[in-house]
């Protein structure tokens, strides 16, 4: 039985360190796919930022030369005192004109990228989501995923929106040095000499940490979940009163700042070496610069430069230093953010490990249940879940699971819903393996009340309705009858705004009790009109009264249905047609109570137990 022994912070660390200068391929390939994206998402925003980027990439340069020609027609004006102003209006009218239009296509750049980042935002989140709507549960078990879920998750809309943001930076910087490199070249070509290594050497430096960042950010993901979970504890109401009962605050906070201050000092490592690096190479390019300035000076004093170029050499040589700067960063920022957009691809590229079948489906459901010889076992479990179980449950049936706490039931009713597959066997529904039914139509035959039910905070008619949403939501006569059929009805009237009042503490201002939100998933579960009732442990939060009138319903409500029951209370587990006993993952007994007391067996040793301890406590 194939089990993972590979540690997922290892496999993490492996995969960021195949991400070096040998496939530079992968990230272009990532850059090609978020463009693809965001061209989908918002053509029309993508060529406006196109536009603006080839713009803005040549107004400086051009801003530059008619400086350059304003200056030169000054010092000639100054030479000439009767020539006027008219000489130069052409030249600051022009001006005015590249300075007005470099100001209108930069806000402009702003306007469609704040667009374009909320246009990004809302498909990615959309796109994760919905490719985690299509995984199967058991993914969602699995520590490795979570990590792959935490790094798809985490700030990845705003990665994606910055690698596209910075892409068009890039491109406009590109256009500015290429135009700003040209100008300069025409009055002293030495200064690509001295320019040229000095901004290599910035990109290799830039590259290693923005690899180290990245190489950092995935070996975190397993300890933000630890940091996130610590910081939930204190912060969730439905915890919130054990904590501060257990007084854990204080070592749920040691914990959260332990992993918080590790983050802290590496970080402070490496923010460090990239300030010495920075510092040093910036040193050096502003060195190069007024070197370059001093000869072309002194080519001035030579006769052989007017006054303009002087100025033009020193606007559009300490706009390039800044732009060559700028370009070293986009550089590395772009390549960083492709980096992590692979993060998101990887998890869109997992793939559902269930097939699901357009196939066989049954000519009509009836609800028969067969396990023939099922094995499972959860990955990197030790032992199997389940070994070897056989049986079969007849349409309409109502069958109780019996046994300690971890002896398989709940895992034989996941398998019953197909959350995860057997590792040897079949189960069988209506004769047909589950692996050959398309899930939607099986989980369309399932009701499911599961040991911890989940609390929607929303309305109750709501949480009655999304048993069925698609027949029920907005239909409140049929969702009343849904709720009158479940015994809800009484409970639901005593609401301060019945079926609208909203529930929960998140955003509204009432909450039920334990049972009252059990009582309100068992008709949720009703709503579905399912041909197979799966009810684990749908008492635990139940009094004698209610459980006593919710089981009184159910043989009632649940007539032609198949019904598998998981209970510890043998005054329920009685009412079922037959009762299964499951004990260290094998089924060891089957029969009615009658037959299962006559037995002797587990089940009645179980029984005796639980009957002796009523008898003492009603002493």
């Amino acid at each position: 039985m194939a089990q993972r022994s590979e540690d997922p912070s290892k496999t993490i660390r492996t995969r960021a360190a195949r991400l070096s200068w040998d496939n530079l391929a992968q990230l272009v390939d990532n850059g090609r796919w978020a463009l693809h994206a965001a061209w989908h998402t918002h053509a029309s925003i993508v060529v406006g930022l196109a536009l603006s980027t080839f713009a803005g990439g040549l107004l400086p340069a051009a801003s530059a030369l008619v400086m350059r020609e304003f200056i030169n027609r000054a010092v000639d004006a100054a030479a000439n005192p009767g020539a006027g102003i008219g000489a130069l209006a052409p030249w600051l009218l022009l001006g005015l004109a590249l300075g007005v239009a470099e100001a209108l296509v930069s806000a402009g750049t702003v306007l469609l990228t704040q667009f374009m980042a909320g246009d990004v935002d809302l498909e990615v989140n959309t796109m994760i989501l919905q490719h985690a709507a299509r995984l199967d549960v058991a993914l969602f078990e699995d520590p490795e995923f979570q990590d792959t879920l935490e790094l798809a998750q985490r700030n990845t809309s705003d990665r994606f929106t910055v690698f596209l943001t910075t892409a068009l930076s890039l491109g406009t910087r590109l256009v500015q040095t290429v135009s700003l490199v040209a100008v300069l070249a025409a009055v002293q070509p030495f200064a690509l000499l001295l320019w040229a290594p000095i901004g290599l050497a910035q990109s290799a430096f830039q590259w290693r940490t923005s690899m180290r960042r990245y190489r950092e950010e995935l070996g975190r993901a397993t300890k933000r979940r630890w940091s996130g979970y610590f910081a939930s504890l204190l912060m969730s109401h439905y915890s919130v009163p054990e904590v501060r009962l257990l007084n854990l605050a204080s070592v749920l906070i040691g914990r959260f700042r332990n992993v918080m201050e590790e983050f802290r000092q590496r970080d402070r490592r490496i923010h460090t070496v990239a300030f010495i690096g920075n510092s040093v190479l910036s040193v050096l390019s502003t060195a190069a610069l007024f070197a370059v300035m001093a000869m072309v000076y002194q080519q001035f004093v030579q006769g052989r430069l007017m006054v303009g170029d002087i100025v033009l050499f020193g606007t559009a040589g300490m706009r390039l230093s800044s732009v060559l700067e700028r370009v070293v960063l986009d550089i590395t920022r772009t390549m960083e953010n492709a980096l992590h957009i692979s993060k998101l691809r990887q998890f869109l590229d997992v793939q559902p490990r269930m097939a699901s079948p357009p196939g066989r489906t049954p000519p009509m459901a009836r609800g028969a249940i067969t396990f023939q010889n099922v094995t499972f076992a959860y990955p990197g479990a030790g032992k199997p879940a389940l070994t070897d179980i056989s049986f079969e449950i007849a349409p309409g049936e109502i069958v109780a699971l019996v046994g300690k706490n971890g002896a398989g039931k709940t895992t034989l009713v996941k398998l019953v819903a197909r959350f995860h597959d057997p590792d040897s066997g079949c189960v069988l529904f209506d004769g047909i393996d589950l692996r050959q039914l398309p899930l939607t139509y099986l989980h369309r035959h399932i009701g499911m009340v599961f040991q911890r039910v989940n609390r929607y905070e929303t309305t109750v008619a709501e949480n009655i309705q999304y048993g069925d949403w698609e027949r029920l939501l907005g239909n409140m006569d049929q969702t009343v009858q849904v709720a009158r059929d479940a015994g809800v009805e009484a409970l639901i009237e005593s609401l301060p705004q019945r079926y609208d009042t909203l529930l929960g503490r998140q955003f509204g201002e009432f909450d039920l009790s334990a049972g009252q939100w059990q009582q309100l998933a068992i008709s949720r579960a009703w709503a579905r009109d399912p041909h197979i009732l799966i009810l684990d442990e749908p008492a635990a939060n139940l009094d004698a009264m209610a459980e006593f009138d919710l089981f009184s319903r159910m043989r009632e409500m649940a007539e032609g249905k198949t019904t598998i029951l998981i209970s510890q209370r043998f005054s329920t587990v009685k009412m079922a047609d037959r009762i299964l006993v499951i004990e260290g993952g094998r089924l060891v007994e089957s029969g009615t109570h009658e037959q299962l007391v006559a037995q002797a067996g587990l089940y009645a040793t179980l029984y005796e137990l639980q009957r002796s301890q009523l008898m003492a406590s009603s002493d």
